[in-house]
């Protein structure tokens, strides 16, 4: 059942009150600590607390237990930062245990999040839960001249979170609508840095794909403090986009491990959960699309997928995520029926008819500062489009108007439209069909 996201934003992941709460073994998060300590040279409670990404208390109990091992020493109050915060730096046998614990894994830092916990969050965060309606659609989609049974068809499919296959003719603004659809989500969620299974570490936030949010300033002066507590082991992001195109490879979506680190980085679509996973250009990967929607059929249509550690163990982690396929090509002629059947929403992107090429035409002029000319558009209309049987599209009006526009500007004149201009920038959007002589 959809639900609506309250005004702030998507249920947050609870702070971690106790060490407990965290998820994790004490000594993961004691090895995390040192090695923190060891690659950042760190001496702070507070400056840890920031970077592992846990409260302070938290930070300075599980520095206690450090120290009570004698793994890490109390400098006193005379720290290298000259603030009256006790410093710690670790012992011999504390800078042993980091390097040992190194020699396992790289990874130092915020400390990863539980993959059940994760998955509680993804619920809570679920790209199905989005309220989806046509004005917010139309308003993500403005810049962009579409007919109304095009909405018809897109808003129930982005709304319902499932997956769309759009297909047609190139140059009707596929990928232009995917962005668009990315656009409409709107909202933010909770990004974890990484997350956790069976003691291994898996990355999942990417600055390139994650646009992480900045916190909202808090009045000091206020009675009443407001500022969102959460787990701040998670980054607060928009929803993510990853658009992928003909360099997609079924690699791309195995977990990533890295022999120097011992380390994993999640693939795209699980760095994509709650987001929006756009395969542009369906058909021109070195993959066939059949394998590639073959991939696909366990996560779209039960919610989960399946990963492999190095070891081969293989788990499940959630896949929230929409999934949008855009293809040049007739459906029939790349998938086989089970696979068609498998992907929810299938949408023609056709090209636009006489009076929606028009005003597309006259948006791109208004946008380029070139003066509309009724005679010139005549001829166009006229002589130009039947050479082609009137197949209109969208991305034409753009390319005339700009090959018009440095046609102008190569000559010295104002910009114009001339029949003459016209000719000059057909000629460059056609190739003639002709014999060469090698």
């Amino acid at each position: 059942m959809n639900m609506q996201a309250p005004p702030a934003g998507v249920t947050p992941p609870p702070q971690p009150k106790s060490l407990k709460d965290v998820g994790l073994t004490m000594v993961m998060m004691r090895d995390i600590l040192l090695k923190t300590m060891f690659r950042m040279n760190l001496e702070q409670v507070g400056q840890l607390s920031k970077v592992m990404a846990l409260p302070i208390p938290l930070t300075q109990e599980l520095m206690d237990i450090a120290r009570d091992q004698k793994l890490v020493e109390a400098m006193g109050t005379l720290s290298a930062t000259a603030s009256s915060e006790m410093g710690y730096q670790l012992s011999d046998a504390g800078k042993a245990r980091a390097l040992d614990a190194l020699s396992q894994s790289e990874y130092y830092g915020a400390l990863p999040v539980p993959l059940e916990d994760y998955q509680e969050q993804v619920k809570r965060q679920s790209i199905k839960n989005i309220m989806l309606d046509r004005q917010k659609l139309m308003s993500a989609m403005g810049h962009l001249i579409l007919p109304d049974e095009l909405l018809d068809h897109l808003g129930p499919a982005v709304g319902s979170g499932r997956s769309i296959l759009m297909y047609g003719p190139p140059g009707n603004g596929k990928s232009s609508i995917s962005n668009g659809i990315r656009d409409a989500l709107g909202d933010r969620i909770y990004i974890p840095r990484a997350i956790e299974y069976s003691g291994q570490v898996i990355t999942v936030f990417d600055p390139i794909v994650h646009n992480e949010v900045a916190d909202e300033e808090e009045d000091p002066m206020a009675l009443r403090r407001t500022a969102r507590r959460y787990d701040r082991r998670y980054v607060y992001s928009e929803r993510p986009s990853v658009i992928t195109g003909g360099e997609l490879s079924l690699s791309m979506l195995d977990l990533v491990y890295n022999p120097t680190a011992r380390t994993y980085q999640a693939p795209l679509q699980l760095k994509s959960s709650g987001g929006i996973f756009i395969v542009d250009d369906l058909g021109r990967q070195e993959e066939p699309p059949q394998a590639l929607v073959n991939r696909w059929i366990v996560p779209l249509e039960e919610g989960k997928d399946i990963l492999a550690l190095q070891s081969g163990e293989k788990f499940e982690v959630p896949f929230d995520t929409l999934v949008v396929f855009s293809t040049n090509f007739h459906p029939n002629e790349i998938f086989d029926g089970a696979a068609l059947r498998r992907i929810f929403f299938k949408i023609k992107i056709d090209g636009p008819c006489q009076a929606d090429f028009l005003k597309i035409f006259a948006m791109v002029a208004r946008k380029r500062k070139m003066p509309l000319d009724e005679a010139t558009l005549v001829y166009l209309m006229k002589e130009k489009y039947p050479t082609i049987e009137n197949n209109y599209a969208n991305y034409q009006p753009i390319f005339l108007i700009d090959q018009m526009i440095a046609i102008c500007e190569f000559e010295g004149i104002p910009y114009q439209m001339r029949p003459d201009l016209v000719d000059r920038a057909w000629a460059n959007m056609f190739v003639k069909q002709e014999a060469i002589a090698h």
